[in-house]
């Protein structure tokens, strides 16, 4: 029982520390986590969560940058072309 009320606390002080994160920080960092937990549940299944959670974790920082730096070049290709087009209709 004493676990079940102390899981909940040991989140909600683990998400305080993200409010300050950078957009690239928080993604990466949500990639981290569901690669841990997925590569966890996988590692559990195949006989070692440990090391199957520290492969997933890796991986899942790497998908998370990745995916931020997808959604930066977005951003900045549709400034670009908003910039352009503001231009040219003057």
């Amino acid at each position: 029982m004493r676990k079940m009320i102390l899981l909940p606390a040991v989140l909600a002080l683990g998400l305080t520390g993200c409010a300050g994160l950078s957009p690239t920080e928080q993604r990466t960092m949500t990639g981290a986590a569901g690669g841990a937990a997925g590569g966890a549940l996988i590692g559990a299944m195949a006989g070692n969560a440990g090391l199957g959670a520290l492969i997933g974790t890796a991986v899942g920082a790497g998908g998370g940058y990745l995916f931020d730096q997808s959604r930066q070049s977005q951003q900045r290709a549709y400034q670009q072309g908003y910039a352009q087009g503001r231009a040219s209709s003057r």
